[in-house]
């Protein structure tokens, strides 16, 4: 493909015809269609990886993803989001539908506008800018998924597994999460805290609390073990991270009866933790305490974990900085470089690569009447056009 005959992309018309498509976590509604359309128009080679997945109330769902790649040089930066989106709550409740990708007063309104169907937009944009006026260097990639904001589980997880088995090369990554938090460009994110999910259940015996000889009560033994993994100080902080922290989430007995000594006793926890720790070693610790009181106790103790992700930090170098020269050549602001906030899809993908997250304000992410400036818009494609330039280069 020629550079005059390249098509340029117009950010905010990509993202309202992506807003357009109801994508709700598993649903795909045709985005990755719409996506692909234009790939394909850029002299991008795309590829769909649809795996099968968890949908909700039990079901199975079909999971869409799109790898797509122009050039086959290095370096290949890569671009990584999704196109799913949360449910929008009361739809009477916003200001338009929020599917119908309203512009008023030079604000784009809709589910997704922010997280993340604006960063999409603004990226391939950007990229039409710099193909239509010549061929950049290297390859440039997208990683696309429909399973972000679900389990996350058969979207770019798998992708990764697969692209590495094949032996793909991605050089670095941009992920194009609302990273910034008052004015566009304050803040890229490049490291996330791991999350661990563990589900506890003391197993006792049910009687009537007249008789307590007769039965075995699990909420004390499960109290007394909650305590042991409230009060535990898993560390200090790590470089550029706050400390780890455990908080309990659910303590559910579901007695609805007075007189019942109940038979079993649940609760769930998550820990968000730095590099200073690993999933492996936390389930450790949580297994050993629990074996620990079960063995003082005599009451059964089973804990079901769930790892969706290790804690990550790119370390400052030629890529970090790069991106905040960019940033800051073409916003003024420089982006401070954090940890903050909860998980992405980044955690993945940082078994290929170094991987950071720059893209919009994100106030208004997962909120009735979700929107984005039209102007922020152009100015993210901007700073996304400086980024491909910089990175490309190093």
């Amino acid at each position: 493909m020629s550079a005059a005959s390249t098509p340029v992309i117009d950010p905010v018309e990509l993202c309202r015809d992506l807003i357009r498509r109801p994508s709700v976590t598993p649903a795909d509604e045709g985005a990755m269609d719409t996506l692909q359309r234009v790939l394909t128009d850029l002299g991008f080679t795309c590829r769909r990886m649809a795996f099968e997945g968890p949908g909700g109330e039990g079901r199975e769902a079909r999971i869409e993803n799109l790898y797509a790649r122009r050039g086959t040089a290095s370096p290949n930066l890569c671009f990584a989001g999704h196109t799913d989106v949360v449910p929008t709550g009361e739809a009477a409740a916003w200001s338009s539908g929020p599917f119908a990708a309203e512009v008023k007063d030079g604000v784009l309104y809709g589910r997704g506008a922010v997280d993340m169907k604006g960063g999409i937009a603004a990226w391939v944009a950007a990229v039409s800018q710099i193909i239509s006026e010549g061929e950049p260097n290297g390859s440039l990639s997208f990683l696309i998924t429909g399973d972000e904001e679900g389990p996350a589980l058969h979207g770019t997880k798998r992708v990764v597994e697969t692209l590495m088995a094949e032996g793909e090369v991605i050089d670095a990554c941009v992920v194009g999460e609302p990273s910034s938090q008052q004015q566009l460009g304050d803040m890229i994110k490049i490291g996330r805290r791991g999350s661990l999910n563990t589900w506890i259940t003391v197993h006792g015996k049910q009687g009537h609390v007249a008789y307590p000889d007769r039965a075995a009560n699990p909420a004390p033994v499960l109290v007394r073990l909650l305590a042991a993994l409230d009060a535990h100080v898993l560390d200090a902080g790590y470089e550029a991270f706050q400390p780890s922290n455990l908080e309990i989430t659910t303590v559910d007995i579901a007695n609805p009866a007075t007189n019942v000594i109940p038979a079993e006793a649940r609760a769930r926890l998550n820990i968000r933790f730095n590099p200073a720790q690993t999933g492996d070693g936390l389930i450790d610790w949580l297994n050993r305490e629990a074996g620990r009181v079960q063995a003082e106790t005599g009451l059964q103790i089973t804990l079901e974990h769930m790892c969706s992700g290790e804690a990550f930090l790119t370390p400052h170098g030629p890529f970090v900085t790069a991106v905040q020269d960019a940033v800051e050549a073409s916003t003024g602001i420089r982006p401070e470089a954090s940890t903050t906030g909860g998980t992405s899809d980044a955690r993945f993908i940082r078994a290929m690569c170094p991987v950071l997250e720059l893209g919009l304000v994100g106030q208004t992410m997962h909120q009735v009447d979700e929107r984005v400036p039209t102007a922020e818009l152009e100015a993210l494609t901007a700073a996304y056009r400086r980024v491909i330039e910089a990175v490309q280069t190093l």
